[in-house]
């Protein structure tokens, strides 16, 4: 019998999430094409093992992901209160734009793509590029009467720097935003997100982690060209990655069971857009024996450059 994956609570939202979410950008064809049927049997996959959690973005893909995820959520025929979507506003292929009007027009929009009557959760997209205060005065109300309306569940904030969220979260009424959305600061290379944790469990705010894998840094391919992490990390990732390969381990499913063992991240976001990709992030999640020894050294190799990040964002005044 398989394992059935475990479900965490979001919050004081109420719902239970995946503790592996299904991360829609590459079905915007983000890493490479994705046809419909592709993308229509990495989802049925995903339900069939036990994922209820799907995050997309009309920024991904230019509008692609939400539309593809969409599709492909019809065609398996799921009833809609058995899966939980999220999707975000405020970042789109044209560019930043946090103000209320905008809101309102990309919720309808991203309704429209994902063929549903709601979302879940609607986040704010990538908050440090925005100005803070925009956020707070402006987008978040707008956010509430879409909740209002029936449109929105949930709100949520997402970004890098971690401390854009408690900026927001103490100028903001106790329970206005649900949800954060962090990446890039929970895995074997950064674990700052764990400071935050606390706080944020005070303010009854879920989290949700996303990028185990560091943008690829954790990967035996090693990440993209652009990535921002400086040359000393990305060199300590690659000697870490061929350690791993070695000794007959994977880095990246190392990784992966890493990012999921703390039970305070409701769930952990991946990026999949294949039937393949999908089994093998469930099969790590599920895998009682986990690997503590190769994990001991490759930590010891990543001590260097523990906690290491990159700037995102504009300077806030």
């Amino acid at each position: 019998m398989e394992k059935t994956l475990e479900l965490r609570s979001l919050g004081n939202t109420g719902l239970k999430l995946s503790c592996v979410g299904f991360g829609a950008s590459p079905l915007g064809s983000v890493f490479g094409p994705v046809s419909d049927e592709e993308a229509i049997a990495t989802v049925r996959e995903a339900f069939r093992l036990g994922i209820n959690f799907f995050d997309t973005s009309p920024y991904y893909g230019g509008t692609l992901s939400e539309k593809a995820l969409g599709k492909a959520l019809k065609a398996v025929g799921v009833p809609r209160e058995k899966y939980i979507v999220s999707t975000k506003c405020g970042r789109y292929k044209e560019g930043f734009d946090f103000s209320a009007a905008r809101v309102n027009k990309s919720i309808d929009e991203s309704l429209e793509r994902l063929q549903l009557e709601y979302v879940d959760i609607l986040q704010c997209h990538d908050i440090e590029f925005g100005s803070l205060d925009q956020i707070i005065n402006e987008t978040i109300p707008a956010l509430q009467k879409l909740k209002e309306a029936g449109k929105i569940r949930f709100i949520g904030i997402t970004g890098l720097p971690l401390g854009i969220f408690s900026y927001v979260l103490d100028r903001v009424p106790l329970g206005t935003v649900d949800v954060i959305l962090s990446y890039c600061h929970y895995s074997i290379n950064d674990t700052t997100l764990e400071d935050l944790l606390p706080y944020l469990k005070s303010k009854g705010v879920g989290v949700i982690s996303a990028s185990p894998l560091a943008m690829g840094l954790l990967t035996e391919s090693g990440p993209p060209e652009w990535h921002p992490a400086s040359p000393e990390l990305k060199a300590a990732c690659q000697t870490a990655a061929a350690f791993c390969k070695k000794k007959g381990k994977d880095i990246s499913k190392l990784a992966m069971q890493y990012s999921m063992s703390n039970k305070d991240i409701s769930t952990v976001l991946v990026g999949m857009k294949s039937v393949e990709q999908v089994q093998v992030n469930v099969a790590a999640a599920t895998e009682v024996e986990k690997d503590e020894q190769t994990l001991a050294e490759v930590e010891e190799i990543l001590k260097p450059v523990k906690n290491q990040t990159w700037p995102s964002g504009i300077q806030q005044s």
